[in-house]
This record gives C-alpha cells, structure tokens and sequence, in this order.
C-alpha cells in the first residue's frame, strides 16, 4: 500500500513537473556545495558566523535552482529531439522534461528563473560590503555563461562553450568562499579544484547522453573529438583534480585531507569503469561496428560512473565543511 505522500505527488502533475524541473532530488547538493566554501573562509580568516552560513545556504540553494530552470528553458526546443531517456531518467525524479514536453509552460519557467534569480540576489544584499557585491557579479556571470553554453554548444568547432560554460561550477564555490573571504589565493585553488573536476564531470555527462547529443545536433566534446578522445579528456581532467587537491590539501587540517582523498578515490573508480567500457566496445570486429560498439559501450559505462563523480562532489563538499578540524 503506498504512503499519502507518494500517492499526493503521483497524483500531482503540476508538483510533479516542478519537481522535475528543479532536479529536486539533487537539492541538498547545492547548498552544500555552497556552503562548504563558506567554512573554508571561516577557517583562513578566524571566525565564524551563523548568520552568514544560513545566507549562504540559501543563496546557494536559489541561486543554483535558477541555473537548472534557465538551462531547461533556454534549451526547450532542442529537449525534444531526445531519442534516449537515460540522462532525463537520472537527473529527473518523475522522469520528464517539463518545459519541452509543455508540462510546464515555458514563460512559467522564465518566470520562475527571475524569482528565484531575484531571491539570491537579494539574499546577497543580506551580506556585507563588498562580500555582497563579489556574490553578485559572480551570480550574474554564471547565469550570463549558462546562457552562452547552451547556445554556443550548438554550433562549434572548438569546446569554447564547454571550456567557458563551466567555470560557473567553478565559480559557485568560490562565491560561497567570498560570502565571508576575500578574492585570494585559497579562493584561486577553490576555483582549479572544482573547475578540472567540472570539465572531467561533463565530458562524462556528454558521454553517457551521446545519442541525444547526435540527435539534437550539439557539439559536445565527445561529439567533436570522438568517445577515444573524450575519454583521454576525463582521465586528464582527473590528473589535474588530484593536483589540485594537493595544493587544497595544505590549507585543510587532517579530517578534511582525508575527505580529499577519499573523494578523489570515487573519480579513479569511475575512470576505471569508462575505461573498461572502452575495452569492451574494441573487442568488436572491425570498421563501423566497431567504432559504433565502442561508443555504446562507452555511454554505458559512463552512466554507472557518473553517479561516483556526484558521490565525489558530495564527499569533497563535506570535507571542506570540516576543514576547521
């Protein structure tokens, strides 16, 4: 017998496409994420304050929410050439695009973006001078960039949208370091850690959703280079992670340190498994079969390692939350 409450939401379609539309299920993720440079801060400068920690947590929950609602709704007629569930499947909790499939109306969600746009900006104002004002240049650039990325990765000769577009990731935990710190050098290895982390995340997001990208015409990195190439694109990208978590490491104490590791520990399995997938795919026999058996095998398998890549984002959040320790 189900529970009132799953009985609610499956019998609330207007819930359930915001639900959707939001990623809802990853939520506590963002606030996290944010937060976590906070207490970075807190630890380089001396103090703490848990007024600034509750802005920051909801800076971080709206100001992301309005990245998701303005990547669906800048994106809605491209949604609907998708010819595989699998992406939609993982990244929605009822499964659905609601603003391509008209679910939800498409000036429903603009406006949606302003409001929850215009609720981080004002949480913003909550922050002092000149803390406010680095969180929003910062929230304007990301949302600009969102913009740019989902256009730009539709005509390209080179990954510029992919290379630029991610640096909002990037960015998010720098700005919630600059909730209570300042543009210095711990904010400047905040920005490489999560930046090499990004690239490498979204070379494996564009991997297991290949065959839509094909199909919506999207000059994704695997797209343009081929899977080979793209998958050289990931195991780089986690070098230069496990770099940066070695300059990280040395402004952390021993707790966070080991989170680090641990974190990163998630990304070499996740490595493994793309790179046996590549395996198994050149076991085919030869010509296109081949190379079309490898690209499948590649998106398998880079859809049961992108959920590592989030656990690592999730574990490397909450060291940095210790990083007082």
């Amino acid at each position: 017998m189900q529970s009132k409450s799953t009985g609610f939401l499956r019998n609330s379609p207007n819930i359930r496409a915001y639900s959707d539309l939001l990623r809802l299920h990853f939520a506590i993720i963002w606030p996290l994420l944010f937060c976590s440079g906070t207490m970075l801060a807190f630890t380089t400068y001396g103090f703490f304050s848990w007024t600034y920690l509750i802005i920051a947590a909801l800076i971080g929950l709206f100001g992301f929410e309005a990245g998701m609602v303005l990547n669906d709704y800048v994106d809605r007629f491209y949604d609907t050439k998708d010819i595989e569930n699998s992406m939609t499947n993982y990244w929605r909790p009822f499964k659905t695009r609601p603003v391509a499939m008209g679910l939800i109306p498409a000036r429903n969600g603009l406006i949606l973006f302003v409001l929850l746009a215009l609720t981080a900006f004002f949480l913003s104002l909550l922050l002092p001078f000149p803390h406010s004002l680095f969180v929003i240049l910062i929230m304007v650039y990301c949302n600009t960039v969102e913009v740019f990325y989902q256009v730009k990765k539709r005509n390209q000769k080179f990954p510029v949208a992919q290379l630029v577009g991610r640096t909002d990731l990037a960015l998010f935990l720098v700005a919630g370091y600059l909730v209570a710190g300042m543009p210095d050098f711990t904010a400047f290895i905040c920005f490489l850690f999560l930046y090499t982390y990004a690239i490498g995340h979204l070379v494996v997001n564009d991997l297991a959703d290949l065959k839509n990208d094909f199909a919506r015409g999207m000059k994704t990195i695997p797209v343009l280079y081929g899977v080979k190439k793209a998958v050289i694109w990931v195991i780089v990208c986690t070098v230069l992670n496990g770099i940066t978590i070695i300059f990280l490491a040395s402004f952390l104490g021993l707790l966070s340190q080991a989170g680090l590791i641990f974190g990163f520990i998630f990304l070499l399995i996740a490595n493994l498994i793309i790179i046996r997938g590549k395996g198994k795919g050149e076991k085919e026999r030869e010509g296109e079969v081949k190379e079309k058996a490898k690209a499948i095998a590649i998106a398998k398998s880079a859809m049961k390692a992108l959920p590592l890549f989030h656990v690592a984002m999730f574990v490397y959040s909450l060291s940095l939350l210790f990083s007082f320790v």
